[in-house]
Formats: structure tokens, sequence, C-alpha cells
């Protein structure tokens, strides 16, 4: 009797078969790259956070009193609210203003790649060259935002922007939300343009308006990419750095001081990167625990 095809085993030839060692020699390379770019900092870091390495000179071991002294440090934690406050203020319009803008281009009609191209130009600038761009404009007198401002009859045309924390930290603010939704507009654009047109227009059918369709169907079709656009956001808060350095230095007093700055200030000016480094191990941490935290939140469900 003749075997059933369905019980008929293929066997692989010997000679076709990889030796575990070859998957091993595959990835060598990423993990050497893994180990000495990731690993060994990391560990190098570790080593410093608890020591009174002070950058030039002799060091110490000191256990964890780095640690101990960061968290009963009121700068650190001004710090950190103060970064907070900022993350708070940015993160929901830079979210809002990319979807607005990704629905105004989606469509692949006349007009809208220069539309996409205008709208993520001042991303591909960059925040630290706008930031160098509006030093200038923000001086009294001189600046072209006073100008404006007076006249339209808003303004003396003589306020010192960069010299008072909360008007300073409304010019970043609004920097950074002009700035940043073209990344967002890219990202959520991609996930709207693999919707099928087949979707939108069975629920037209079915009677449903553009904010019903919007809702029920793009949104949630393109929660992972709305996940990524807002981690992303969130991080890039979270570790802001360069527009307050260039700004403000984290002035008047330490009123825009981020906390990344605030690490900055204790490794470059206080010398003291054994302090700093244990700082930095804490906020690699905290930002760890709130894209974790992201991800559960955002994440899809059955």
């Amino acid at each position: 009797m003749t075997a059933h095809p369905s019980h008929s085993v293929v066997r692989r030839p010997r000679s076709l078969t990889h030796p575990p060692r070859t998957g091993l020699l595959l990835v060598a390379p990423a993990i050497l790259l893994v180990t000495v770019f990731a690993l060994a900092p990391l560990a190098f870091a570790l080593y410093i956070s608890v020591t009174n390495w002070p950058l030039v000179g002799e060091y110490r071991f000191v256990g964890p009193d780095n640690y101990r002294l960061a968290l009963t440090d009121p700068g650190m934690w001004k710090a950190i609210r103060y970064t907070l406050l900022y993350t708070a203020i940015v993160t929901g319009p830079i979210l809002v203003i990319g979807y607005g803008l990704a629905v105004l281009v989606r469509r692949r009609r006349r007009g809208s790649t220069v539309l996409r191209t205008i709208f993520f130009l001042p991303f591909v600038v960059g925040l630290t060259t706008l930031s160098y761009m509006l030093v200038l404009e923000a001086q009294p007198e001189s600046g072209a935002i006073n100008r404006i401002l007076r006249a339209l009859g808003l303004s003396d045309g003589t306020t010192a922007w960069l010299v008072d924390g909360p008007l300073a930290t409304v010019l970043i603010c609004l920097l950074v939300i002009w700035t940043v939704p073209g990344l967002t507009m890219i990202l959520l654009m991609a996930a709207m343009q693999s919707i099928p047109a087949e979707t939108y227009e069975a629920a037209q059918i079915d009677g449903a308006s553009w904010w019903q369709r919007e809702w029920r169907i793009t949104i949630p079709m393109i929660r992972q990419n709305v996940a990524i656009a807002l981690i992303i956001s969130v991080i890039g808060s979270l570790l802001a750095f360069n527009q307050f350095f260039i700004l403000t230095r984290g002035g008047p007093g330490t009123d825009t001081m981020t906390i990344v700055g605030y690490i900055y200030n204790r490794a470059f000016v206080e010398l003291q990167l054994g302090s700093a480094t244990a700082i930095s191990l804490l906020l690699v941490v905290v930002v760890a625990a709130v894209t974790g935290a992201q991800f559960l939140l955002l994440r899809e469900k059955d």
C-alpha cells in the first residue's frame, strides 16, 4: 500500500543546515557594536556614579552617596518640576497640530507635496538653528518680535523676553510647537495613507459624518503611529536641552532650568561628574518608566 502524502516526512539534506556558530557569526557585529557603544559606556557610567569623580583631579569611591544626595537635592526637584511643566505644555499641541497637518496633506492632490515640504521644513532646519535665530529676533528694540507687537499696538517694543522666566517659557514653547509637529505629521500621514479608501466610502454610504469617520476609522487604525509620535514627543521634551541652553542658559536664575541642563551644570560647571552621572542614570530610569507606561496605555487591544 502506498503511504499517504500527508504522512511523508521531508528531510532536509544535512549539507543545507547551518550550524549554530553560523548564526553567532552573523550577529557578532551587532553584538560588538552594542557592547562597545551601549553596554560598556553604561557600565562605566555606573562606576562613575558611585565615585566623587571631579572631571579634573583625584577621585574616590563614595558608594550610594551621590544617589542619596540627588534625591534630597531641591535644585534637582525644581528642574524636574519645570521639565514636567514644559512637557505638559507642548505635548498636546504637538500631537493635535501634527494630526491636523496630516489630515490636510494626506490626500494626493495638487499642492499637497508643497504643503508637506513647508510644514516639515522647520523640523529639518532644527531647533538649534532656530533657537539661534530666535535669540536675535527676541532682542528688545531691535528684534522682529517686539517690532511686530509694537506695530500691532500690543507692546511698547521693549519687552526683554529672554530674561523673564514665564515669558521665556512661553517663547520656547511656541518655538517647539512650531518646529516639531512636522515630524508628527509625517508619521501620521504615512499611516493614514495606508487605510483603504473603500473603508471610508463604505462608512460614508452608511451616513457617517467626517468626524465620525475620523473618530471611528482613522484614529483606531493609526493607533500605533499615534503612540510612536507621542512617545517621541514626550521623550524629546523630557530630554530638552539645546533650546534652553541657547536661549536662556536656564535663567534668569534657575527659572528655566531643565533636568538635562541641571545635569550639564553639575558636570561641566561645578565639575561634579560623579553626581551628574548619578542623576543621569536616575533620569534614564524615569524615561524608561514613562516610555513603558505609554506603551501599555497605547498598545493595541484585541
